[in-house]
């Protein structure tokens, strides 16, 4: 039997434990990634007698892929967003 252990710490209000023996890896990963699971503690993997903390390779691996910078120029961009501004100015 294999099964994983989400602690969800909400602060003043307290913790929950979501255990569920049917959801998967995959499907914790899931949720991780989709903000369902925020404010993680830990994240345990139970299997038969022994028990394994999984945390950071569950976020590793829930991580979104690092977006390489555009090479837009925020100067540029905030000079060109004033001259339009100043397009629509009343004469």
């Amino acid at each position: 039997m294999q099964y994983f252990v989400v602690m969800i710490d909400y602060g003043r209000r307290g913790r929950e434990a979501i255990v569920d023996p049917e959801m998967t890896r995959r499907e914790v990963i899931s949720r991780v990634a989709s903000g369902e699971y925020t404010n993680i503690s830990f994240i345990h993997e139970v299997a038969e007698c022994s028990v394994e903390d999984i945390t950071d390779d569950i976020l590793a691996e829930a991580a979104l892929p690092e977006v390489a910078p555009t090479g837009a120029n925020p100067q540029a961009n905030t000079l060109d967003h004033a001259r339009d501004l100043r397009k629509h100015e009343p004469v």
